[in-house]
């Protein structure tokens, strides 16, 4: 049986086109079983929103015209409701915490927990409206998911999270990411990111499945 492709996956939890994103994947993952295998990293594009609302957004309406924004941007998509109290009322500072978290789920589980568990954050924030730049929030979200909470406060505290988050980070600047989402496909030769739509990531990927690029080339 072939290797399955790798496509590294980076997002932050607080960008909503990873939010609409989230349905590609699943019909990605149930398309093209066990050809392909995502792997999931943290890149920081809301790691300080403040200053990211008062330099990109300060001219066009500060939070409440990205409120606007961000609404307006999901609103064709059915499978990515939105509620309308984030960014107007419900403000978090920073994805950090919530991608520390999860980092420190996938130290005390695996990555797939992990996985699970970050779409529990998206859907909290998203729909629910909740807070989950807020540590007491993402506390809570831990148990009431039942994840272990001292387990997952033990990486937090002896620096294993932070230094796992800090590794994302880093690779996301080696690769020159550029947004939420991307995907770097094929060991990086091929980078995605954006709203791309899923027909273009089908075909990109079917494409490489059909001639691998480790082949021997004619050229």
């Amino acid at each position: 049986m072939n290797k399955p492709i790798i496509i590294d996956y980076y997002t932050d939890v607080l960008c909503v086109w990873a939010w609409i994103a989230q349905r590609r994947i699943d019909e990605l993952n149930l398309k093209l079983e066990n050809k392909i295998e995502f792997q999931y990293y943290y890149v920081d594009i809301f790691g300080d929103v403040p200053t990211k609302m008062t330099t990109q957004w300060k001219q066009k309406g500060g939070y409440s015209g990205f409120s606007e924004h961000v609404q307006k941007s999901a609103s064709i998509f059915e499978d990515a409701p939105i509620n309308s109290k984030i960014w107007k009322e419900v403000k978090p500072v920073t994805s950090a915490n919530a991608h520390l978290v999860l980092k420190a789920v996938e130290i005390s589980y695996d990555k797939s927990k992990s996985i699970e568990f970050a779409l529990k954050i998206r859907s909290a924030f998203f729909i629910d409206a909740l807070d989950v730049g807020n540590l007491d929030v993402l506390c809570d979200l831990v148990k009431i998911n039942g994840l272990d909470h001292n387990a997952i406060n033990t990486s937090i505290h002896d620096g294993s999270a932070i230094a796992a988050l800090m590794h994302d980070y880093q690779r996301s600047k080696q690769h020159s990411i550029k947004g939420s989402p991307s995907y770097v496909i094929d060991g990086g030769r091929q980078t995605l990111y954006g709203n791309v739509g899923y027909r273009v990531l089908l075909a990109n990927i079917e494409e490489l499945l059909k001639n691998p690029a480790d082949e021997a080339s004619w050229c």
